[in-house]
């Protein structure tokens, strides 16, 4: 092929004969294990874990995918994908892996309100692509996220409450399947596969580009409000009565977080136990400010950042960590938070708790809770609020750092809808808990879809849909 690499070789000889043969056929590079190259692409975000697959190929193209899965399937190999590597549960042994961290193309259609977007771009891309013409994505808080992983979990997004799962927004879904085609997938193309891949994740196959919608949103009102120790069970009080109140174009969230004493954390926050409310408002600055009025009246403010920005200044509404680390987290979907639900949470984030964590509580409803006009695989559309628990990794054993979760579900899985995807972070979870993230119709219909277009489960290192046993 033109502009093919030469084959690479490995440190301790030549490439097998396989692999160079795919080396000749890819545009990208390929990296078998003690290939200079091959630990750097197998890296990502995610520091707890990582692929440790037979191969790498570095996709630059659809057509690098599909000859990737196409060499895989017919080696009885498995495939697993990386763009950033944020998503990652549990890392591949073996087998092939398809990084699409090359595939950066972001394409806007101003007038049709669109973007097309390749499997490697993140959402920060997009934002700034999209901003000249007033427009923006349904992106989560970390503009580093990848666009296809995060869309194909659902993707609960900044103003999530206003416009509903970034999966509610698709149009167009370009996926190589186990069967080696290229496929464009549509609502008229295959409405049976488009509607499971929105919400389904990576178990179909491997996403090479997608058409999203984006917005009429320029400027929000959002950012943050911190509290200290002492205010924070009357604040966890009020926001709750507050979100009865709050219409649809605000989406909030708070989080109690262990402040780590430590030079990099700003003086006022540190060392301390804080709770942080996160706002963003698709209003302007007035109704903003007349919005968080009973949160601010709730006492003193250690930071206050609420004020009008443009949408290119959204991440820094929960200022998320962009350097990559380990972590591990977990979440719970509840169609309400009563009264017993506060003592439980503040009980996993205090600092003297046996496994402190940070713990996060999300506003849902809005648009999240109606059906789209699209249907897709994404659940529990009933659930009010999200629940989640966020550790950082400080062990090669997952386990010792996932305690304080399984106090989260002891404490309230028994009201639990379910899990969202998305939030389901370090760790494989299991069958039960991936079963937990979609209701039963759903699970059942996804798994005889997954049995149609992946019965050998070639597409397995994900939140894993296994096809049904014949």
């Amino acid at each position: 092929m033109d502009g093919a690499p030469a084959p690479t070789r490995t440190q301790g000889g030549e490439m097998s004969d396989d692999v160079a043969a795919l080396a000749g056929l890819v545009r990208g590079p390929v990296f078998p294990p003690g290939t200079e190259g091959y630990a750097e692409e197998c890296a990502g975000y995610q520091t707890a874990d990582r692929h440790r697959p037979a191969v790498v190929v570095c996709a630059t193209g659809a057509e690098d995918v599909r000859v990737a899965v196409e060499f895989a399937r017919e080696r009885g190999l498995t495939v697993a994908v990386q763009a950033t590597g944020h998503g990652l549960s549990a890392g591949a042994e073996g087998g092939v892996l398809v990084s699409t961290r090359r595939m950066t193309g972001v394409r806007v259609d101003a007038a049709a309100r669109t973007a097309w977007v390749e499997a490697g771009a993140r959402w920060e891309q997009v934002i700034h692509e999209a901003a000249p013409h007033g427009l923006a994505p349904l992106n989560g808080s970390a503009p580093g996220v990848g666009v296809v992983s995060y869309v194909l979990g659902g993707g609960m997004g900044l103003l999530a409450r206003r416009y509903g799962y970034a999966a509610d927004h698709v149009r167009r879904v370009d996926v190589v399947t186990a069967d080696g085609r290229l496929r464009q997938v549509t609502a008229e193309q295959d409405p049976d596969l488009f509607w499971a891949l929105r919400g389904g994740q990576g178990n179909f196959g491997v996403v090479t580009g997608m058409e999203i919608d984006l917005v009429p949103v320029a400027r929000l009102y959002g950012g943050a409000l911190f509290f200290d120790t002492d205010l924070i069970p009357q604040l966890l009080r009020t926001w709750r009565e507050w979100t009865e109140t709050v219409p649809e174009g605000l989406t909030s969230s708070v989080s109690l977080i262990p402040m780590p004493d430590l030079p990099g954390v700003p003086e006022p926050l540190r060392g301390r136990f804080v709770a942080n409310v996160a706002i963003a408002h698709d209003g302007d600055a007035a109704e903003g400010e007349r919005l968080v009025a009973p949160l601010r009246a709730v006492g003193p403010r250690l930071v206050d950042t609420l004020a009008e920005i443009p949408y290119t200044e959204s991440g820094s509404i929960h200022g998320d960590p962009t350097q990559p680390h380990a972590y591990v987290g977990t979440n719970l979907l509840l169609e309400d938070v009563d009264a017993s639900t506060i003592p439980a949470l503040l009980d996993l984030a205090a600092p003297d708790s046996a496994n402190p964590c940070i713990v996060f509580l999300h506003h849902l409803g809005g648009a999240l809770g109606r059906p789209p006009a699209v249907p897709n695989a994404v659940s529990h559309r009933d659930a009010r609020y999200m629940v989640r628990a966020l550790t950082f990794a400080t062990s090669p054993d997952a386990a010792v750092d996932q305690k304080a979760h399984r106090r989260l579900v002891e404490a309230l899985g028994g009201s639990a809808l379910g899990h969202s995807p998305n939030f389901m972070l370090g760790g494989a979870p299991s069958s039960d808990q991936v079963r937990a993230e979609y209701d039963p119709e759903t699970y059942q219909r996804l798994v005889e879809l997954k049995t149609l277009h992946d019965p050998t489960n070639l597409f397995r290192h994900n939140q894993n849909i296994p096809p049904a046993r014949r």
